[in-house]
C-alpha cells in the first residue's frame, strides 16, 4: 500500500487572485508543450506573475501595418468579376516658387489726361496735388512727360531736381532719393520726369513697381501728369489708373481728342483687362460764360452730351492761371482768384463733397454798375 504525502495548498491572497484573474483574461495562451497533462502539480503555488510572450516573426507579420503592406490575394470570386476600367487623372502642378502674386496698390492712382496739348493738364495736376495735400492727404505727383518736363516749374522745384523718374526705373537711385518734398506741404512730394531721355525709357514693369512702392510707403493719392497724345508716356500714365480726370477746353478739337482718350481708358487700362472700369471725371478749363453766350464756345451741357461724363470742375478763364504758373505757385493756392476757388471745389468733389458749380454764368451788372461803367 502506497501512501502519498500531499502538502496542503495555501489559501491564495487577494492580490494573487487578482493577478490570476488578469492572467486568464489578458495573457496569451501557452504553447501546447507547456499544457501537457503529464506535468506534476507544484508542491506550493507561488504568486502568479503574468508572463510577457515574445513577439515571434509570425506574429509580427500579422499586424495591421504588415497586412496593409502585403498584396491582397485574389479569390476565385474576385477573379471571375470583370475589371472596371479607370479613367486617367490629370494633375496640374503650380510652381509656387516662380508664381508672382499681384501686389495690390494701397494708394489711389489718378491720371490727369487729355488727347490735346495745351489744355491745362500740368496746371491741373499741380493744383489737384496741392489741394489734396491741403486736405491732409499724403500725395505724390509724377511727371510722365519724359523729355519735355514742366511739372517741376509749376511746382516751383526745378532747381532741386537731382534724380528723376527714369533714374528710379533704371535703378540708378532709389525712390526716396528722387522724391522732392514740397516746401509748402510736408505731405506733398514731386517725382520729376527726365529732360534728357525719351519716352521709350519708361517700362510697364518699372512704372508698376514705383507705384506699388509709393503705396507701400503710405501715400494715399498718386497724381499722374500725362503728356499729350496717345503714345507710350500717355499710355503708361493711364494704364494703372483708378480714376481719370479728363481735361477739356470747350472747343470742338479738344472734345474730339478727349473722346479718343475715353476709348483708351475703357479698353487699354489694367482695370479694363479685369473687366472693371476707370472712374472718369470731366474738368473744363478756360471756360468763358460770355463767349458761350455769343456762341464762340461750347457750353457745359454740350460737352457733357458729347463725352457723357459728370463734371467735377469748371475752371474759368483767368489771368491768374498764367501768373501762378510763371511764379512756381499752383493757382489753387491763390484763394482770392476765381480759378483757385474753382480748383478747390474740384478737389472737394473728388473727395466726395457736394458743391455747386460756380463761375459758369455771366455776372449780371447792377444798375449803378451800368450807370457808372463798373
Amino acid at each position: 500500500m502506497t501512501i502519498h504525502n500531499e502538502t496542503p495548498l495555501a489559501e491564495p491572497t487577494a492580490v494573487e487572485r487578482d493577478a490570476s484573474s488578469s492572467t486568464q483574461h489578458h495573457a496569451p495562451a501557452a504553447p501546447a508543450a507547456m499544457q501537457s497533462s503529464d506535468a506534476a502539480p507544484p508542491a506550493a503555488q507561488s504568486p502568479v506573475i503574468p508572463a510577457i510572450e515574445p513577439v515571434t516573426p509570425a506574429a509580427a507579420e500579422s499586424t495591421p501595418a504588415a497586412e496593409a503592406a502585403q498584396p491582397a490575394t485574389a479569390t476565385p470570386e474576385a477573379a471571375a468579376q470583370p475589371a472596371v476600367p479607370t479613367s486617367p487623372v490629370t494633375v496640374t502642378v503650380t510652381n509656387i516658387a516662380t508664381a508672382k502674386p499681384e501686389r495690390k496698390n494701397l494708394a489711389e492712382v489718378i491720371v490727369v489726361t487729355s488727347g490735346k496739348g495745351g489744355v491745362g493738364k500740368t496746371t491741373t495736376s499741380a493744383s489737384l496735388a496741392c489741394g489734396l495735400a491741403r486736405y491732409g492727404k499724403k500725395v505724390v505727383v509724377i511727371d510722365f512727360d519724359v523729355g519735355l518736363r514742366n511739372l517741376d516749374l509749376i511746382m516751383g522745384c526745378e532747381r532741386r531736381v537731382v534724380y528723376d523718374f527714369v533714374n528710379v526705373i533704371n535703378n540708378e537711385c532709389n525712390l526716396r532719393q528722387a522724391l522732392i518734398k514740397d516746401k509748402r506741404f510736408e505731405n506733398l512730394f514731386v517725382l520729376a520726369a527726365s529732360q534728357t531721355r525719351d519716352k521709350d525709357a519708361l517700362t510697364k514693369e518699372g512704372v508698376e513697381k514705383i507705384l506699388n512702392d509709393l503705396g507701400d510707403d503710405g501715400f494715399e493719392y498718386i497724381v499722374c501728369d500725362s503728356p499729350a497724345g496717345i503714345e507710350k508716356g500717355a499710355f503708361l500714365a493711364m494704364y494703372f489708373a483708378d480714376r481719370a480726370v479728363v481735361v477739356v477746353n470747350p472747343e470742338v478739337s479738344s472734345v474730339r481728342d478727349s473722346d479718343r482718350i475715353l476709348g483708351l481708358l475703357s479698353s487699354k487700362t489694367r482695370r479694363a483687362e479685369r473687366g472693371e472700369r476707370v472712374k472718369e471725371h470731366l474738368l473744363l478749363t478756360r471756360y468763358s460764360p460770355k463767349r458761350v453766350e455769343t456762341g464762340d464756345m461750347l457750353s457745359i451741357k454740350d460737352v457733357q452730351e458729347i463725352l457723357g461724363l459728370d463734371v467735377v470742375g469748371v475752371i474759368p478763364e483767368a489771368p491768374e492761371v498764367l501768373q501762378s504758373s510763371n511764379s512756381g505757385e499752383p493757382v489753387i493756392l491763390d484763394m482770392n482768384s476765381d480759378a483757385g476757388q474753382a480748383y478747390d471745389d474740384a478737389v472737394a468733389r473728388l473727395l466726395g463733397e457736394k458743391r455747386p458749380l460756380r463761375f459758369t454764368t455771366v455776372e449780371k451788372k447792377g444798375f449803378f454798375n451800368k450807370l457808372f461803367g463798373g
